[in-house]
């Protein structure tokens, strides 16, 4: 069932329940949009940590009614000391030490998001903020049935990595729905955040405890790569539609590919939802938009096109004239995997937060620090071991990021937040949904809780087909396949689909949102 809410003094959505509930307790202390988001981001750090932590990545998009959008740019960059010839099997290693070789950039993202806080006269203390993620993690919480799956799922490839079966296979068993996990050692060092500050991880007592940890665990990160990592603020993209004004980030996110699939869509005047014409038109905008940003889009600096380049009109207009309105394009591309967990907060002001944080696969990299209980990412995995281009691994640089925040400006006035999990899966699934809310004025309810689709791989799937939920029409389904698309009709709800949330705001301050049903999340909103 979707989880949904309606408020007019704020709302936090987030993918489980008690990250949803920490942020709304934020909201009722007095706290503003940015800070219910931080306090919802450290909870699910702990309570969620198959699909994020401390020891992964996360992107802002924050608003401020009346006042363009802000970006903040959270992602990790690759160790000075890494080289592609550490990989002679052509790739960097998805798990275990050498799949660590980028530093965690989320918890100097926290920082950069405070200090936009701080100019809303932001005032609550670091150690409220991160109260509920310190006590779930000293004094346990159930597992969900996703976590005990996916642990599960994933025990030849995580059991024999450094300090996992420590934490996440207590007596060497997986995990079961509703045990109770604790994990002190990461309560520990959420306590040296509070007490210290967030620079403390990149600079202080808790950042030597983290070098020693990755020393021990043979880890290629120095004190220096740890004490170099930044968040910065960035300029987000914009992007003009008929049926608003979509917001998400520059690279080395995928922001630009979400919004390329938009305005290519948008290019072909679809007027009814859900029909052949709108999937079909969104699955060919997909294919277009992902191969362009698998050959341009990685780490700005090496870029040879700019995103604004990708999203140039006639760019976009020839994407979509390429489009054969009845026939598939032939598939497959690439596509990657993703661990990963969106989170919207509103406040009462009606300032809002878009916001994503990943370890990128389910729990990354599968290192555990013994002593400061991180769970370290394998973002690094993104790096290609060939050619020159901005996905090439160099020291410093940043991969690319699957990660992508999202907002739209309504032409009514109202503004959404929204956002995914899910790997490629992410720029797909958010155009079903702000297409099904801003285009077609379905509620968030219903456009995040009905039938989905997803082009490709994603959550370690093999197959490359076009997957749509067994709840679609049948008619709709042989529609897609008489065009061409090798559909795949798998299980209503599908993990495969992401679990996507978000909250509409209107002119008077009333939000309406809602969570997936295919996630353990919650729209908890703060009422009167």
């Amino acid at each position: 069932m979707t989880q949904d809410a309606v408020s007019r003094r704020g709302m936090v959505v987030a993918p489980h329940h008690s990250a949803a509930e920490s942020g709304r307790a934020v909201l009722r202390d007095g706290g503003n949009a940015i800070e219910a988001a931080l306090a919802a981001a450290a909870t699910i750090a702990v309570v969620y940590p198959h699909m994020t932590g401390i020891g992964g990545d996360g992107f802002w998009l924050i608003k401020a009614p009346g006042t363009p959008p802000v970006g903040i740019d959270a992602a990790g960059r690759a160790g000075a000391g890494v080289a592609a010839a550490d990989y002679p099997d052509g790739i960097v290693s998805p798990r275990g030490p050498k799949a660590c070789i980028t530093t965690p950039g989320a918890v100097a993202g926290w920082a950069a998001a405070l200090a936009v806080s701080r100019s809303w006269g932001g005032r609550l203390r670091l150690g409220r903020l991160l109260g509920d993620a310190i006590a779930h993690a000293e004094d346990g919480f159930p597992v969900t049935a996703g976590q005990a799956r996916l642990t599960a799922e994933k025990w030849d490839e995580l059991a024999g990595q450094p300090g996992f079966a420590d934490v996440y296979l207590p007596g060497g068993q997986a995990l079961k729905t509703g045990q109770m996990l604790r994990q002190p050692a990461l309560a520990e060092s959420l306590r040296s955040i509070a007490r210290l500050g967030p620079g403390d991880f990149y600079r202080g007592q808790l950042a030597e405890a983290i070098v020693a940890d990755l020393a021990r665990a043979g880890v290629p990160l120095t004190a220096a790569d740890l004490a170099a990592q930044d968040a910065l603020g960035v300029a987000p993209l914009a992007h003009p539609l008929s049926f608003g004004r979509a917001y998400n980030l520059p690279p080395p996110t995928q922001g630009v590919t979400s919004l390329a699939i938009l305005g290519i869509y948008d290019h072909l005047g679809v007027d009814a939802a859900d029909g052949f014409e709108h999937v079909h038109g969104i699955v060919e905008a997909t294919k277009r938009a992902f191969r362009d940003r698998d050959r341009h889009v990685g780490d700005p600096g090496a870029m040879a096109l700019e995103a604004a380049d990708l999203l140039a009109p006639d760019r976009l207009a020839a994407a979509a004239a390429d489009i054969d309105r009845n026939r598939a394009l032939p598939w497959p591309d690439t596509s990657s995997p993703g661990g990963t967990v969106w989170i919207g907060a509103v406040d009462g002001e009606g300032r809002a937060v878009s916001y994503i944080q990943s370890l990128y696969w389910e729990y990354g990299s599968g290192v555990v620090l013994r002593d400061t209980g991180i769970v370290w990412q394998n973002r690094g995995h993104a790096f290609s071991l060939t050619g020159n281009g901005p996905r090439a691994l160099a020291p410093r640089r940043k991969p690319f990021h699957t990660l992508n925040p999202a907002m739209m400006a309504l032409p009514d006035g109202r503004l959404a937040v929204y956002g995914t999990m899910g790997g490629d899966g992410q720029p797909q699934t958010q155009a079903a949904m702000i297409t099904r809310m801003a285009r077609f004025g379905q509620r968030p309810a219903d456009a995040i809780g009905r039938w989905r689709w997803l082009l490709g791989r994603t959550w370690g799937d093999r197959s490359t087909t076009l997957k749509v939920e067994s709840t679609a029409p049948p008619a709709l389904l042989d529609a897609l396949s008489a065009a061409g698309h090798d559909v795949e009709v798998v299980a209503f709800p599908s993990q495969a689909m992401g679990h996507a949330g978000a909250i509409l705001i209107d002119g008077s301050g009333a939000t309406e949102g809602a969570a997936d049903p295919r996630s353990d999340g919650a729209a908890a909103a703060e009422v009167t």
